[in-house]
């Protein structure tokens, strides 16, 4: 069977780490489908892309396309849609695909819904999470999903609250299907802390905060510096250290706060790295922080899990579908400093056992969720 994947979440050589659980997740069902990718790139310049040696079986074709910033959203799935219409024609013939399957449900699964009734194609969808929990508050964008997304014949949440939204929005339950990323298992496992430590460079003694994310808005990522700031440090011999993972427009943002709050000797900014190197940064941790003020189930909470790691994350969006509460580590509301301070000093002074959140981990595997959507894809098929 031939899959068609469309989506502006597909990594490229400058932007490895774009979209990396749809790639994973093309990766576990490659054994089952033929599968092509075209890469959209909105973008007002136009440049060259190239796939990572790994991704090179997908054959992926980088489509750029127009994007108006901020108040395009009466346009830009149609300008996407447009973008796309010779690519998708020439795939077809070419290719000759079952099915679409695309993900990021505006602009890009509004515009594959467009073409499936021009070109007549079953195609499924796949939501994310901030495509879900920001885009239905935008009056304009809320009415253009509502309207194209039913076109779908599947789909795909990446949980329960998303559903839940979707179909509070207006659109059938019947073709919402919750299905869970999944973990690499042998990938994401314990370790020898001190060993990840020396490796990694980091302190061999202080207790070790991870922040796993981009350094946008809606990750918070001023919340884990603040928080540490106002941790009491009476209790530990050596006063905790926070690790940052990751990068985005807010560093500089970051970094200031750090210095007026006089904590740069014990916030370590490790840049973005690849999954092997979020692993490693989970074995040297003795907890998560995941602050966001909206998620749908992030999967670095699942990895944290898979290494025998406690999280302390917001309350929000599938975070609870997945986080069992406090024998995990806490659940707290998000945007409060204090309350992730109050967390932190808990969960590092009485971390709950590595085995538990092991085994809680090992249903989440990338194998499960390949098969459910693999399922729901040859349904879609006609």
């Amino acid at each position: 069977m031939k899959l068609l994947f469309v989506s502006n979440l597909f990594p490229d050589t400058a932007e490895p780490y774009r979209g990396l659980d749809n790639v994973t997740f093309l990766h576990h069902l490659a054994d089952r489908w033929d599968i092509r990718a075209l890469a959209v790139r909105p973008t007002l310049r136009p440049r060259s892309w190239q796939p990572r040696p790994q991704d090179a079986k997908f054959a992926p074709r980088y489509v750029a396309t127009p994007y108006i910033p901020k108040i395009g959203s009466r346009w830009n799935h149609r300008l996407m849609a447009r973008a796309l219409r010779g690519p998708i024609r020439e795939m077809r013939r070419q290719f000759a695909f079952d099915v679409v399957l695309s993900s990021w449900i505006f602009p890009d699964s509004c515009a594959v819904a467009e073409l499936s009734q021009e070109l007549d194609f079953p195609f499924a969808a796949i939501a994310q999470g901030s495509d879900v929990h920001q885009y239905l508050q935008m009056p304009a964008r809320r009415e253009i999903i509502t309207r194209l997304l039913p076109r779908a014949s599947a789909i795909i949440t990446r949980s329960g609250e998303l559903t839940r939204l979707l179909a509070d929005a207006g659109l059938p339950r019947e073709r919402l299907h919750p299905v869970y990323n999944g973990v690499d298992l042998d990938l994401f496992q314990p370790g020898d802390k001190a060993a990840a430590r020396r490796e990694l460079g980091l302190p061999v003694n202080a207790p070790i905060i991870l922040f796993v994310g981009n350094f946008y808005g809606i990750k918070n990522p001023l919340i884990p510096p603040t928080a540490l700031a106002n941790l009491s440090t009476v209790s530990f011999k050596t006063p905790p250290v926070l690790v940052m993972v990751g990068g985005g427009n807010m560093e500089p943002q970051v970094r200031h706060l750090i210095e007026r709050l006089s904590i740069k000797d014990r916030v370590l900014f490790a840049g973005r790295t690849d999954a092997a190197g979020v692993a490693r940064y989970m074995q040297a941790a003795d907890a998560l922080c995941l602050p966001s003020q909206n998620e749908g189930v992030p999967n670095v909470i699942l990895e944290a899990f898979a290494c025998g790691l406690p999280v302390i994350a917001s309350r929000v969006g599938g975070i609870p579908e997945v986080h069992p509460g406090d024998d995990f580590g806490r659940l707290v509301s998000p945007a409060e400093p204090a309350t992730f301070a109050a967390a932190f000093q808990e969960v590092l002074l009485a971390p709950p056992p590595a085995e538990r959140m092991r085994n809680h981990a090992l249903q989440f595997s990338w194998t499960r969720t390949a098969a459910a959507c693999h399922e729901l894809l040859n349904q879609a098929r006609r």
